[in-house]
């Protein structure tokens, strides 16, 4: 019921879940996959994330730092050993970067031209990060470090560290150190083709379903900040991560670390995921909530760790489907968490 009242004049599909520590409690789906077409959308289709990605490459890196191919608070200069580096960068930290206050800021790095660029390069995601963490990593950053400004350059950046220490593609990696361990087998990376839901384009009334084929997302190299679609179950295994202690994959005092933000001027922010105190449905913990999209696509999740309660909304479209996520998740929280 929930569901179809945020479904209602909202975007052509939606998919919704509730989520405890083992995983799923409820899903649902409404709508078309594409506007025009009469095909339905179905739970087992692959919806784009955005940048609720952005918790899984933190997640990765504490992987990494479990098994000893990583360490926290490792500096750029470490990171990037043979990078000739800006002396104010030099002392920013991995966690400068996961936490979004590294002082690099999107609207002076990802201009038009780099993201046009970025469509037209047929090289591998990897070699276009390492010379885009080249090209950034020798500019003196314009914002101050330790200031809150969110920004996909930060996990870019992160993705090609991850790429430096491990010597593999971002894009492996987090498959055989997270997805794998955790099950989830549909996950893909840009616009998801094939038979499943097209992202859409609202323009006045006009809504108009873009070909996944044709720049229907972000440039590959900018993957570790947020292009991955799945299914609804799996991003529910993911979101289980913060609900059970780690669930084995993840160990307790990592989990501790993905969710603690760094002292400094607010927002809270750890980690890939905005945190609230205070909050009645959280039970006590922090209430965590993030929200992504690459223009044609909306998601939203939103996790209480200590109440072991997740919800997760998703949409093809984002004009439409924010407030509809937005408000399905509220209701969905009312309903299992109710005050």
């Amino acid at each position: 019921a929930a569901l179809d009242a945020a479904f209602v004049g909202g975007p052509p599909a939606m998919a919704a879940a509730v989520v405890g520590p083992r995983g799923l409690v409820w899903s649902g789906v409404r709508g078309i996959r594409r506007a025009g077409g009469d095909e339905p959308a179905t739970l087992d289709q692959r919806w784009h994330l955005g940048s609720n990605g952005k918790a899984m490459t933190a997640a990765l890196y504490g992987r990494l730092v479990e098994r000893g191919r990583a360490q926290w608070g490792a500096t750029l200069k470490a990171l990037f050993p043979d990078a000739a580096i800006d002396a104010a960068l030099a002392p920013v930290t991995i966690d400068d970067l996961l936490c979004h206050r590294s002082g690099l800021l999107d609207w002076d790095i990802l201009s038009r031209e780099v993201l046009m660029a970025g469509h037209q390069d047929q090289r591998p995601a990897r070699d276009q990060r390492s010379d885009f963490a080249a090209t950034i990593l020798g500019k003196e950053p314009t914002g101050p470090r330790g200031a809150f400004a969110y920004g996909n350059v930060n996990y870019t950046l992160a993705g090609a560290a991850i790429e430096r220490l491990t010597g593999q593609p971002w894009e492996e990696v987090i498959a055989a150190e997270l997805f794998t361990p955790l099950g989830m087998t549909s996950v893909g990376h840009g616009a998801p083709q094939g038979e499943n839901p097209w992202g859409h384009r609202l323009t006045g009334d006009q809504l108009a379903a873009v070909d996944p084929a044709r720049g229907a997302d972000n440039p590959a190299f900018m993957g570790p900040a947020g292009r991955m679609h799945m299914t609804v179950a799996d991003y529910a295994r993911f979101l289980s991560l913060y609900l059970n202690g780690g669930g084995g994959v993840i160990r307790p005092e990592t989990l501790a670390r993905l969710l603690t933000p760094p002292q400094g001027p607010p927002p809270a922010y750890a980690y890939g995921w905005g945190q609230q105190a205070g909050q009645a449905w959280a039970a006590g913990g922090p209430a965590l909530a993030h929200e992504g999209s690459n223009t044609l696509w909306h998601a939203i999740a939103r996790v209480a760790p200590q109440r072991g309660l997740a919800v997760l909304s998703l949409a093809n479209e984002r004009t439409r489907g924010a407030p509809a996520n937005q408000a399905l998740a509220q209701a969905l929280i009312d309903i299992h968490a109710p005050a």
